[in-house]
């Protein structure tokens, strides 16, 4: 009835349902289904346009509080969609962009616009007031504006502070998600000017062209927006941002992604842009119960990047005086974070401030040769003019974690290194060590536990063709390719020879794997039994050599479904032979099964075998219990196990 009465009038003004295209198919972040929905009103039912747009038509006739009004608009628009979730805990209909994308489940939640419970139009008023008294006495003295970060309309050194929450490189679309909202306050507001785009006549939704993201479906006059667009977007912004400040002010960057290549981007538009990083604070602002915190590098803060505007006569660094100060800068800052509770990817994160100090504070850096350092490079090459500054900074953090955990010998060591233990412990010490978090008692959860998220609100990297029935999340702690090669290369760790072994690589996303999942290649094709009843039996426990594999034998990679381009579990036949005895890692998740079978005869005769081996045993083992959360299946199976070594 709304669209024939639009209709009998001649179709004068806008249509009063959003009739605007939803964004082009691969946007970032956008995952709606070409199921017959190509406009924006088809996110919405029959009944929910209705609603929405008698609601638009009636706070367009009250012009005096039509943007206040409009905000509670968008908070129904929220709830009353045809993609919502259902909350269950709370039992009522959950945010559409909770996770910062739109991604239609298969089944939804529906509130009920005109009553008092959420998801109406009344509480959502109510809510807006309730905030708005809460700020109440706050003077309005500031003003806003619409404007781009690159051509800020203030004067040049005129600011004492200069604070930005800048793009997160390609985590969030924010001008895609917002048109989601924006398309229905136009129609409650049409006459609205802000309700325009400034820089583009011609289109209907939210500025777009010179958003700074990350993004290779966008385009520009000047190519896709990819990661050199969003670099030089940002460095134009930060360049512009030191113009508008004083030389005695203070900037300040908030940001959080978690993968090295965002922060890259980022850096270098705040060091092309004039500015030196004097301080790097992580400051809790996410919600420390979310899922996704319970097993995987989520942050539980956003870290604030304290700027200063870099001096015009800012001199030349010499490289090897920058890199002989690059630990000591990072080993105090570390130390005094963890002092405060600051733990995993949050930790290394916030170490990054006091690293590019060193380096930020010059014009440029050079080697003894002249050749500039640059901030980011190929972290596999090994000239520093090749490699980049930040491959360093990844290196050293790395290195101190390892020394914290497992010792010197494992922080120095590279390969094979004489009284270091092997590749895969390092490996996964380090990869638990990212994994702690700021607050312990938020991902304390069992990896074992069958914790699916909601539909809808998967890891990224979701196939845009999602079967019917949700396949079950695999178990394991999972880190982010970037930031596990990031670590590991430096440290001479090789990931494709641990792949299906204690890896398994996914979308660009590597999986630890769960002991349980290791009985298989632990003890072959006879199973922990037989392995048990034969220590059980050995005279000399002493004596007994737990070969896993037997000679001349090893097994398969471990089928990792669609692994990351360049994380091949193909190793060939001279690499495996270093890998067909067990590692210690592989002796200590073998008694950790043991432990878990209840066998307590063959868990001691391994025991007193490995005390008279040497002291690595116990030392790793001792390591993972202070790393694995308190509730998890492996903190609970080692610490049973520790109780059972001789003493």
């Amino acid at each position: 009835e709304v669209l024939d009465e639009w209709e009998r009038g001649g179709k004068e003004g806008l249509c009063p349902v959003p009739d605007e295209p939803l964004p082009p198919v691969g946007t970032l972040g956008f995952r709606v289904q070409r199921y017959g929905m190509l406009q924006w009103g088809d996110l919405f039912t029959a009944r929910q346009k209705v609603a929405l747009a008698t609601f638009a038509s009636l706070i367009g006739n009250r012009s005096s509080h039509a943007r206040s009004l409009c905000l509670a608009l968008g908070k129904m628009t929220d709830l009353a969609n045809a993609i919502c979730l259902w909350e269950p805990v709370a039992e009522c209909p959950r945010q559409v962009l909770s996770h910062g994308r739109i991604n239609p489940p298969w089944d939804s939640a529906e509130g009920v616009p005109i009553s008092e419970s959420s998801g109406g139009f009344v509480t959502s008023l109510d809510n807006l007031i309730a905030g708005a008294l809460s700020v109440g006495n706050v003077p309005p003295s500031a003003q806003v504006v619409v404007a781009a970060a690159q051509t800020p309309p203030l004067p040049e050194e005129s600011a004492c502070v200069w604070f930005t929450d800048p793009p997160y490189y390609d985590a969030i679309p924010y001008a895609c998600l917002s048109d989601f909202f924006f398309v229905w306050f136009k129609r409650a507001m049409p006459n609205e000017s802000l309700l325009r785009d400034p820089f583009d006549s011609q289109n209907p939704l939210t500025p777009k062209l010179l958003e700074a993201i990350h993004d290779e479906t966008q385009r520009t006059n000047l190519g896709m927006k990819d990661k050199q667009f969003f670099e030089a977007s940002m460095a134009e912004a930060f360049r512009a941002g030191r113009q508008r400040l004083r030389d005695s002010g203070i900037g300040c960057v908030v940001f959080a992604h978690k993968t090295t290549a965002g922060w890259e981007a980022l850096l270098s538009g705040i060091i092309q842009g004039g500015w030196t990083l004097t301080g790097s604070w992580p400051i809790a602002t996410e919600m420390a119960h979310r899922l996704r915190a319970r097993d995987s590098a989520a942050l539980a803060t956003s870290v604030h990047l304290v700027c200063r505007p870099r001096p015009e006569e800012a001199g030349i660094g010499d490289w090897a005086d920058v890199l002989r100060e690059l630990p000591r800068r990072v080993g105090d800052w570390m130390e005094r974070l963890q002092a405060e509770g600051v733990r995993g990817a949050d930790l290394v994160f916030a170490c990054i401030g006091p690293a590019i100090e060193i380096y930020s504070r010059y014009a440029k850096v050079v080697d003894a040769e002249e050749r500039e350092i640059p901030l980011g490079g190929d972290p596999e090459a090994r000239e520093p003019h090749r490699r980049g500054f930040l491959a360093y900074v990844w290196e050293v953090i790395g290195r101190m974690a390892l020394e914290q955990i497992l010792g010197t010998a494992e922080a120095r060591a590279r390969n094979g290194a004489a009284g270091a233990l092997e590749e895969d412990a390092r490996l996964t010490a380090l990869f638990l060590w990212t994994l702690q978090a700021t607050n312990q008692e938020a991902v304390s959860g069992d990896i074992s536990a069958d914790d699916d998220e909601p539909d809808g609100e998967d890891e990224e990297g979701d196939e845009e063709d999602e079967p019917t029935t949700r396949k079950r999340k695999p178990r394991g702690f999972s880190l982010v390719f970037d930031v596990v090669r990031r670590f590991a290369q430096p440290l001479g760790i090789h990931l494709p020879e641990w792949e299906g072994r204690i890896i398994a690589t996914e979308k660009g996303v590597v999986r630890l794997l769960p002991v349980s999942e290791r009985a298989a290649q632990l003890f072959g094709k006879e199973g922990a039994s037989a392995v048990a009843d034969r220590l059980e039996r050995a005279r000399e426990p002493k004596t007994v050599q737990l070969s896993l594999f037997t000679d001349g034998e090893a097994p398969a990679p471990r089928a990792a479904g669609k692994r990351r381009k360049g994380a091949s579990a193909d190793v060939p036949d001279t690499e495996l032979r270093t890998r067909r005895q067990a590692t210690t890692l592989d002796r200590v998740h073998a008694a950790m099964l043991l432990q878990s079978a209840g066998r307590a005869s063959a868990l001691r005769a391994l025991l007193q075998a490995e005390v008279a081996r040497g002291p690595d045993f116990v030392r790793l083992a001792n390591a993972l219990s202070a790393l694995y959360p308190r509730e998890s299946d492996e903190k609970r199976l080692l610490d049973a196990m520790l109780l059972a070594v001789p003493r």
